[in-house]
């Protein structure tokens, strides 16, 4: 029944058969039939049906536990057991800013491993990948940490630490990054980005009044308008930015920095591929692997994980 109890997880997560169905490429009729199965095997009902929708009922919720911990082991015992390739597609949702880098080499590691893995690169800002994580249509996401509590169906591990500094236009006189930011036209991070709400939080924490001349949620073009004279930003300083034609100015603040991480669906090897590319991140990234099936700790792991200039 290993079958139908994975059909039964993607059902519960998704909350359709439709798109339980587009997950697991098998149709509406054969996700419905897996569960009819899996039902007549337990001698009880998992869903209440309606003319309209089918919703997982307290049966259901209790045997969605016990499932998932059936096929959390069994995971465990193929790969214990190194029986074959881990196949299938896997969706991972990312910012722009990691593409480049970090999820190249990590792919790179994966190919490596996992050859029969097909990957789908969804890109996007990470308010919109946290939905689609937590709905079940990335199976991980790479990106900015969110500046409030994750959804308890999803946990974090971090990845890298990007410290945030003023950057300034090569040959600017260098003065204290607050003076340097109330004083010159600012390039504004996005606010509305996670990204640009911790350089919003620092202005405010340190009572920096600025003069928003543009605002946009693309680092390497900030840094671009910046080199040509346009103003001045704070900015994550990530592995691949380009600091030909800039001057860098440090923040004295420990909350000066921009974490990202993997937000993704626990345990991990309740999807043995995306378990195998969180490893692959996690090396590239320079941090200790995840425990097999155990929700990782939001919490902050300091001098691990620092992005290079």
């Amino acid at each position: 029944m290993i079958r139908e109890f994975r059909t039964f997880a993607a059902v519960a997560r998704m909350g359709s058969f439709t798109a339980a169905g587009q997950a697991l490429g098998l149709t509406q009729s054969a996700v419905s039939a897996q569960i009819r199965r899996l039902e007549a095997f337990l001698g009880m009902d998992l869903f209440d049906r309606t003319a309209r929708s089918s919703e997982l009922n307290a049966a259901g919720r209790d045997m969605l536990v016990q499932v998932e911990q059936v096929l959390a082991q069994v995971d465990r015992m193929v790969s214990h057991a190194g029986l074959g390739q881990v196949s299938g597609t896997l969706r991972i949702g990312a910012i722009a800013s990691i593409q480049q880098g970090l999820l190249v080499r990590a792919l790179k590691r994966m190919r490596a491993g996992q050859p029969e893995v097909r990957v789908r690169i969804v890109p996007g800002v990470s308010l919109g990948l946290l939905a689609q994580a937590g709905s079940g249509e990335v199976d991980l996401a790479v990106m900015i940490k969110p500046p409030f509590a994750l959804p308890p169906e999803l946990g974090w591990r971090t990845l890298l630490r990007e410290p945030i500094v003023l950057l300034a236009p090569a040959g600017t006189p260098l003065r204290p990054w607050r003076e340097m930011a109330a004083s010159q036209p600012f390039i504004r991070y996005e606010k509305a980005s996670f990204g640009g709400r911790v350089v919003d939080n620092l202005l405010r924490k340190h009572n920096v009044a600025v003069r928003d001349v543009i605002e946009l949620d693309e680092i390497e073009a900030i840094a671009n308008m910046v080199r040509e004279g346009l103003g001045v930003a704070l900015l994550p300083l990530t592995a691949g930015t380009d600091l030909q034609g800039l001057a860098v100015v440090p923040i004295d603040d420990d909350d000066a920095e921009r974490e990202i991480g993997i937000a993704a669906r626990m345990p991990y090897a309740a999807n043995r591929a995306a378990q195998a590319m969180a490893e692959c991140l996690l090396a590239e990234a320079g941090q200790p692997p995840a425990a097999p099936g155990r929700r990782a700790a939001a919490v902050k792991e300091p001098g691990r994980g620092r992005s290079a200039p």
